[in-house]
C-alpha cells in the first residue's frame, strides 16, 4: 500500500480531527483545489473517498463540503480497485 500512495502523491497519514472519518488516520492527493482523495486506514484496511473542501488547509480539521466512499477494503491486487483509483487521478 506504501507503494500506491508514494505513486500517486498522498500525504502521509495522519489523525482526523472533524469526525467526518470517524477518528480514522486519512491521507489525501489534490486532484484540484477544491477536490481531494483521501484514503482513511484503520488497522490494516483502507477506505477511499472523493471529498470538496474550500481549501487543502481543512482536510482533517473541518467537515467536507461534498464526501463520497469510491470503494471500501481498498485491495491493490484488484484490478478494478486499481482501475477506480487512476479513473480519478489521469
Amino acid at each position: 500500500m506504501e507503494n500506491v500512495l508514494r505513486y500517486y502523491e498522498f500525504s502521509d497519514f495522519f489523525q482526523d480531527k472533524s469526525g467526518a472519518f470517524k477518528g480514522c488516520e486519512i491521507s489525501y492527493t489534490e486532484l484540484n483545489s477544491e477536490h481531494f482523495l483521501i484514503f482513511t486506514k484503520k488497522n490494516e484496511t483502507y477506505d477511499l473517498y472523493v471529498s470538496k473542501y474550500s481549501s487543502e488547509k481543512e482536510i482533517g480539521l473541518k467537515l467536507p463540503e461534498i464526501l463520497e466512499l469510491l470503494m471500501e477494503d481498498y485491495d491493490k491486487s484488484i484490478p478494478e480497485h486499481r482501475v477506480i483509483l487512476r479513473k480519478y487521478l489521469y
